[in-house]
C-alpha cells in the first residue's frame, strides 16, 4: 500500500522589505513520503523569497521530474522562472533555465557541496543563476516547530531572514552563491 502526502497548512504574512513585496499567504503544502521536513521549509522559504503573480508549487513536488519545485507562469501560461529546492542536477537546472529563462536554487544543504556537483557541467546561462542558502541551524529550528497547521510571519530586509513560526523566532542570513 502506497503511503500518501501529509497536507500541511501554511498562514503566512510576508513582508519582503528588499523587494517591496507584502502579502497574506494561504498555503498548501503537500508533504510526500519521500520528501524530508528540511526540504520542505526550504520549498515553503522559495517561494516567499521568490513569490510573485504567477508562482505556484509544481503538482509533483518533490517526485516530479519535468517541473521544478516552486515555478511561476505568465498570464498565458508560459513558464518564467524555474525554481529549484536542495541539490538538483545540473542537467535539470540546464533545461529549466534554458525553458524559463530563469532559474534559481534554494539549499538547505551545504552550499559548497550543491555547486561543486555543478562544477564543469553544462548549465544554460549558469552565471545568471543564483544558489541560496540558509544556515543549517536557522533550518534545523524551524523544522522542529512544523505542524500541521502553522503561523508564520516571514521578514525579508537586507537579505536577512526573520522567521516567526508557530511562535518560535529564528533568523538567518540568506547567503547566495553562484551557479557558473
Amino acid at each position: 500500500m502506497a503511503l500518501s502526502a501529509t497536507l500541511h497548512n501554511f498562514a503566512v504574512q510576508l513582508a519582503d522589505v528588499d523587494r517591496g513585496v507584502y502579502e497574506d499567504l494561504e498555503l498548501r503544502l503537500a508533504r510526500h513520503p519521500s520528501e524530508t521536513a528540511e526540504f520542505m521549509i526550504t520549498r515553503l522559504l522559495a517561494y516567499c523569497l521568490e513569490y510573485q503573480e504567477g508562482i505556484a508549487f509544481s503538482d509533483g513536488g518533490v517526485s516530479s521530474t519535468d517541473e521544478p519545485a516552486v515555478l511561476v507562469r505568465d498570464l498565458t501560461g508560459r513558464l518564467t522562472a524555474w525554481i529549484e529546492v536542495g541539490a538538483p542536477d545540473a542537467e535539470r537546472l540546464h533545461r529549466g533555465s534554458k525553458l524559463a529563462g530563469q532559474a534559481a536554487v534554494y539549499t538547505h544543504r551545504d552550499p559548497a557541496k550543491v555547486l561543486a556537483q555543478l562544477v564543469g557541467k553544462r548549465i544554460h546561462n549558469a552565471d545568471a543563476i543564483p544558489l541560496y542558502s540558509f544556515d543549517r541551524d536557522f533550518i534545523d529550528a524551524a523544522v522542529t516547530a512544523i505542524q500541521r497547521r502553522n503561523t508564520a510571519t516571514l521578514s525579508i530586509t537586507e537579505r536577512l531572514l526573520y522567521l516567526d513560526l508557530n511562535g518560535t523566532t529564528m533568523s538567518t542570513a540568506v547567503d547566495k552563491h553562484a551557479v557558473g
